[in-house]
């Protein structure tokens, strides 16, 4: 039998991305995030989510991406991460689709900008090349101190 997992997809910068369905907690309209003084560039700020203070990321910039203007599209990804819940600002989530695991290949070391060790694999579907995110690596271990840190600047 084959195993397959379902995804959630979304848009970073006309590429498309994917993450399991499982580490997505909601996801959720652009709304107001209160900026915290000195944090890294990709840390937006906190917001309040499902009646949770979140620390906010822009997935783009965390990716090293082209910064863009937020549309009617932009969407915050709310994600269990590290033991923390965080909101990934992302520029459209798309759909949620099965892809079977044999499908996913090893990430070649860099794909555009994005480091491979951002990357779970790679897998081609209906024509289309998604990058699968490992979320885990998306935050290094200073990293999810520093959003501990914005969480606790908030309380």
């Amino acid at each position: 039998m084959v195993e397959s997992k379902k995804y959630i997809l979304f848009k970073l910068h006309e590429q498309i991305f994917a993450v399991n369905v499982q580490q997505i907690i909601s996801i959720e309209r652009m709304q107001t995030i209160t900026e915290v003084p000195r944090t890294s560039e990709f840390i937006k700020g906190v917001t309040k989510l499902r009646e949770e203070t979140t620390p906010v990321i822009d997935l783009r910039e965390r990716l090293l991406l082209t910064k863009l203007e937020e549309t009617d599209n932009t969407r915050i990804l709310v994600v269990h991460v590290n033991g923390m819940q965080i909101g990934m600002v992302v520029d459209a989530a798309t759909e949620v689709i099965d892809i079977e695991q044999e499908m996913i290949e090893e990430p070649p070391k860099l794909v555009g900008k994005v480091r491979d060790t951002f990357l779970k694999g790679v897998a081609k579907v209906d024509e289309r090349l998604l990058l699968i995110l490992q979320l885990e690596q998306i935050i290094n271990f200073e990293e999810s101190n520093e959003l501990k840190e914005v969480l606790e600047k908030e309380i």
